[in-house]
């Protein structure tokens, strides 16, 4: 131990969040290198708390494929009872609440600590748990405290997502730093060493200065490998094989071993240490070292010592038994464990674990029968569906198609041409969607009427719907519907109900919205929530492409909350994309931005699912006049150009044109206009032909036939009449596009409105034209083009500077925290500040608190 030294502030902060969460539940998030001390401050917190809390620890493990809910499996063995009974066969939302509910305690009870430790080496599924916990800890008293590698987790691992989401008022983040040379050379005269030499060869790490001042050898080891294997040995022969054989388990739970005495001797000489029921070395780091020291066949021997000691228990977990077999090159029970391994991580969500357990056992299946290898290839595919791995799942169905062809097994056929189909569609390709589509519902229909049947009508029916193509769309829907409900097939039914009330809707058929609600509810009572969510996610999303703006406010209030709560993220990043859409047409710019930020900030998804969220950021970055801005616009090009469907294509296709316009290209604008309009002209969206006919017509082509009705007002010259229809329905910025092409007033007021936007951009252009007319200029805002800040950020600051919190600054202007949150965070980053402080005093310094305008 280093007697804690300098982590004194550390535990004080945990002590602090201990005490907070009488009033609700907190998160605290402690990082550091390895050997940094994480786990020794959670455990001398824990100490310290005493009877105050109880605490329930879970560990992340270096396996060659991690444990699904590995540190809740370890939770679950303390507190017992029902978590523990269905962890191994419940589905993952009911354990999930079994966890609150274990963690809901009355106010005079001992306080829950959830201790999770290393999620660097998280599955999927923990990394779920996590999210689920940090959404709804509010609700309870508990303090959920997280450990982490630093220099484990790049930029796109996933842990940085989870921690960026979870709820900022909740969150206390504690970073370890190494021991000051001050303080290790305190430790080093307390054991009679020099303290230059520790702190040369440590860095400052505690646990190397431990290890290295636990040492018997009065030099310093230069490694922690010759310092942790010169203490083994030091130890009798048995005991020395006890610690090779604890070398070769990855896990922070220990190792259940019964040579008792050879066990005694590696504790009582520091080279293990019990935990739980058996015994570990203290940290991932010394184990390494032992490990890394054998040689490969007797790495291999202890493993299948292991598999063989483990094989019979009941209680054993099948990822540790693919580890070991893995490690010993035992393919038979590769084989055997994988597929088990994979179906519990897949029962509890960790897609991407059960993808990688199958990926396994089919690398070492060359002697299984077709049969057998397509089943495993269709449970992957599953997996790497759900997984977010759509071409490893496309590519497995391809092959259990042709597998199950040369078995002649055409039911199964059509069901691979079926996932083929919508694969494809996810991936981009709309055209090898239909086909397999087409081929499924072929085979299929020479077979007796079964499930699978229904399910391709339904899925030709959803290629139609978005491909805009009503008719087909509502005529496979309703031949999936009557056979899903002469067989009880109710997933079926519903999926088909959403499918022709969305096309319905896409016709300006009234009655579609309707049926969507009811879609909604008939798949809420069954339970069929991802159903549910898709019924209200299209309906939000139709609304906001058509304009009907309060139909989809009253939607998305209505459906991101369900989504959330059934942690349907899929649906939510998209829905957020459109959520920011419609704020940017009402001129709520940052929380646009806020929006569609947070859509992006996730694991990539395939197709055009996040387009939504790329075009609302590159488009108010155009419009601001901000770097990067037709970078941006071409990445959501890039992802929604391959789709070919409307939805993706044409809003690319639109923010790209307005991006290459305002940077002066015209002939590009109006290239990339062309490209959205044959699409939306195909497809007969209304709102898509108008804004791209808009852009065409401003880049000097004439009107286009089948405009919604602003755009049309406008191209014929009826600037009044269109700036009239926006401003009814609250769109300051196309108002503004309208009054841009009016007479010398609405030209004023058009500045006005680009001017209160932060439209730096756009109103420049405008200005530009006046003067090429020789019209009198209004002047624009000086403060903003001085400080990159626009008027509403100058009103963040004055307020800011006059000591408001955040929550006082979102009361004053009527806005939500979340919004004030990244006001203030611009303005911080645009003044190069780094505090409230220092960004109120350089506004006095610059005289910034001045009316902008």
């Amino acid at each position: 131990m280093t007697d804690l030294l300098e982590r004194s502030s550390e535990l004080a902060a945990l002590d602090r969040l201990l005490a907070e969460s009488a009033a609700g539940g907190r998160v605290a998030v402690v990082s550091g290198e390895a050997g940094a001390g994480k786990s020794t401050l959670a455990a001398a917190f824990a100490e310290a708390a005493g009877p105050r809390a109880q605490t329930l620890w879970g560990a992340c493990d270096p396996l060659l494929t991690p444990r699904a809910l590995g540190p809740l499996h370890d939770i679950a063995r303390r507190l017992g009872g029902a978590l523990r009974e269905r962890i191994t066969a419940g589905a993952r939302a009911e354990v999930f609440d079994l966890l609150l509910e274990a963690l809901d305690r009355p106010p005079q009870a001992a306080r829950p600590v959830v201790v999770l430790e290393d999620l660097h080496w998280a599955d999927e599924a923990t990394l779920d748990m996590v999210v689920f916990l940090g959404r709804r800890l509010a609700l309870c008293r508990a303090l959920l405290l997280i450990t982490y590698r630093e220099e484990e987790i790049g930029a796109d691992h996933r842990l940085r997502a989870v921690l960026a989401g979870l709820p900022r008022g909740l969150v206390r983040r504690v970073s370890l730093p190494p021991l000051t040379p001050e303080a290790v050379g305190e430790l080093a005269r307390r054991a009679g060493r020099q303290a230059s030499e520790v702190y040369d060869v440590t860095g400052g790490n505690p646990l190397l200065v431990t290890e290295v001042l636990a040492a018997p050898a009065p030099g310093v080891p230069p490694t922690v490998r010759d310092l942790v294997l010169s203490r083994i040995s030091a130890l009798s022969p048995p005991a020395r094989e006890v610690a090779h054989l604890v070398s070769v388990v990855p896990s922070q739970a220990g190792f259940v071993i019964d040579r008792l005495d050879a066990v005694e001797e590696c504790i009582d000489r520091g080279v293990l240490t019990a935990r739980g029921h058996g015994v570990a070395f203290r940290h991932e780091l010394l184990r390494r070292a032992v490990e890394e020291s054998l040689s490969p066949v007797r790495r291999a021997a202890l493993h299948a010592e292991i598999l063989a000691g483990h094989a019979g228990r009941a209680s054993v977990e099948p990822a540790r038994m693919v580890h070991h077999a893995h490690h010993a090159g035992d393919t038979a029970a590769v084989l055997h464990w994988a597929p088990i391994a994979a179906r519990r991580a897949a029962s509890l969500g960790a897609y991407r674990q059960a993808a990688a357990h199958f990926q396994q056992a089919l690398l070492l299946a060359g002697s299984t029968g077709d049969r057998d290898r397509a089943a495993m290839l269709e449970e992957y595919s599953l997996a790497a569906y759900h997984g977010g791995l759509t071409p490893e799942a496309l590519e497995a169905r391809r092959e259990a198609l042709a597998l199950r062809t040369g078995l002649g097994d055409e039911v199964r056929v059509g069901e691979n041409l079926r996932w083929i189909s919508r694969l494809s569609w996810w991936l981009g390709r709309p055209g090898e969607a239909r086909d397999a589509g087409f081929r499924a519902v072929e085979v299929l229909e020479a077979q007796p009427e079964g499930r699978e049947l229904a399910a391709a009508y339904s899925n030709l029916s959803q290629l139609f719907m978005l491909r805009h193509d009503v008719e087909r769309a509502i005529g496979w829907g309703v031949r999936a519907t009557g056979l899903a409900r002469r067989l009880g097939d109710l997933d079926t039914e519903v999926h088909a109900l959403v499918n022709i009330g969305s096309a319905k809707t896409l016709s300006g058929d009234l009655d579609g919205i309707a049926e969507l609600r009811r879609a909604h509810e008939l798949a809420l009572a069954a339970g069929l929530d991802d159903h549910a969510g898709r019924a209200l996610v299209n309906l939000a999303s139709f609304a906001v492409d058509g304009y009907e703006l309060t139909i989809a406010e009253e939607t998305l209030e209505r459906i991101i909350p369900f989504l959330v709560a059934r942690d349907l993220d899929g649906y939510v990043r998209h829905l957020l994309g459109h959520r920011a859409r419609l704020r940017l047409a009402r001129g709520d710019w940052d929380a646009a931005l806020a929006d569609a930020e947070q859509a992006l900030d996730g694991p990539p998804q395939p197709g055009g699912a996040v387009v939504p969220a790329m075009v609302v950021r590159a488009v108010i970055k155009a419009r601001r006049g901000a770097p990067g801005a037709l970078d941006d616009a071409q990445v959501a090009a890039d992802h929604g150009y391959p789709t070919g469907e409307a939805q993706f294509l044409c809003p690319a296709a639109i923010a790209l044109a307005e991006a290459h316009w305002l940077a002066g290209d015209v002939e590009r604008a109006a290239i990339e206009a062309k490209k959205g309009l044959a699409v939306a002209e195909r497809f007969g969206q209304q709102w898509f032909v108008g804004e791209l006919a808009f852009w065409l017509w401003r880049c000097g082509s004439g009107e286009i036939a089948g405009a919604a009705t602003p755009f049309r007002m406008l191209i014929a010259g009826d600037w009044r009449g269109a700036a009239a229809y926006w401003r009814e329905r609250d769109c300051p910025y196309a108002q503004a596009e309208a009054l841009a092409h009016g007479d010398e007033t609405a030209v004023t007021e058009a500045l006005r409105i680009f001017d209160r936007l932060g439209a730096a951009a756009r109103a420049h252009v405008l200005r530009a034209g006046l003067r090429e007319r020789g019209l009198p200029v209004p002047r624009g805002p000086r403060r903003p083009s001085e400080t990159g800040l626009t008027a509403r950020q100058h009103e963040v600051l004055a307020l800011l500077a006059e000591g408001l919190s955040n929550a006082d600054i979102a009361a004053r202007l009527t806005v939500s925290a979340k919004t004030v949150d990244h006001h203030v965070s611009a303005v911080l980053g645009k003044l190069g500040v780094g505090s409230r402080g220092k960004a109120a005093a350089v506004a006095r310094e610059r005289g910034l608190l001045r009316d902008p305008t």
